[in-house]
């Protein structure tokens, strides 16, 4: 009987890291370039209570081995990076990517870390950072005096000077990885590099394999509140079945018991 009671319990343990997951996604459904994801299962190791047997029979020589699983346990929580609808801010300094890659921003340790959120400003130096200061790059100056600042989809940032004169400020860069869902989430919508990510590819906007910019707007959550819900639906019912096994192993123990009474 404690067999069935662990393995339910691995099947509730389940259930509940679901559960986060999905709390998680519905937390952050208006968090700016937001990426939902998803908790995957693998089953657990298999007690053998029969090994594959031979027989005398002209026409099957072996029968199957007989296996009990010990329940499941968690295999991998996965990042969904499907684009997520651009909406319309109007701030001349909102950036968004439609398409794949990452802007690049570097903290103040000068390590280099990457996001899809595109809701940059200007420093007091001048420098267009995010909203928590880290410089975006290749670190773009704005001279004092510069008017009307716009930046292309391939991302060139230019501003108007003096009595209409175009200057061309610079241009930000995106990154792309093979494997983006290995790159390690660190909060406020930023991202570091990792060995499961691969090495970055640098690139500028409208290259080949890289997505454009779109000034005045900002990438949205890709979280379908309608599907989050059906999963949470689905997890609670499967809980509660784990439950219901549980309590029958324990019913069934306690019958035992008292039987040796």
């Amino acid at each position: 009987m404690n067999s069935a009671l662990r393995t339910a319990a691995t099947g509730m343990a389940a259930q509940q890291t679901r559960t986060e997951v999905i709390a998680n996604n519905l937390a952050n459904v208006n968090t700016t370039a937001f990426k939902r994801s998803r908790a995957s299962f693998e089953d657990l190791l298999y007690q053998a209570v029969r090994d594959v047997q031979l027989v005398s029979n002209q026409d099957a020589s072996t029968t199957g081995a007989i296996q009990v699983g010990r329940g499941t346990r968690l295999a991998a929580i996965s990042r969904v990076n499907s684009q997520g609808a651009m909406e319309q801010t109007g701030r001349p300094l909102d950036v968004g990517v439609e398409g794949d890659g990452l802007f690049a921003v570097r903290n103040g340790t000068g390590e280099v870390l990457y996001t899809r959120d595109g809701s940059f400003d200007v420093s007091d130096q001048g420098v267009i950072v995010t909203k928590a200061g880290l410089t975006v790059e290749p670190g773009i100056r704005i001279p004092e005096g510069m008017s009307q600042v716009s930046i292309s989809r391939a991302g060139i940032v230019s501003g108007i000077r003096g009595q209409g004169e175009i200057v061309e400020l610079g241009r930000i860069s995106l990154h792309r990885f093979s494997n983006p869902s290995g790159l390690m989430a660190l909060g406020e919508n930023l991202y570091s590099e990792t060995p499961a990510s691969g090495r970055p590819l640098d690139g500028y906007p409208e290259d080949e394999g890289f997505g454009r910019l779109v000034q005045g707007y900002l990438e949205a959550s890709n979280v379908e509140i309608v599907q989050e819900m059906v999963e949470m639906i689905a997890a609670q019912r499967a809980y509660e079945i784990n439950s219901k096994s549980v309590k029958a192993a324990d019913e069934m123990s306690e019958v035992a018991t008292q039987m040796i009474r």
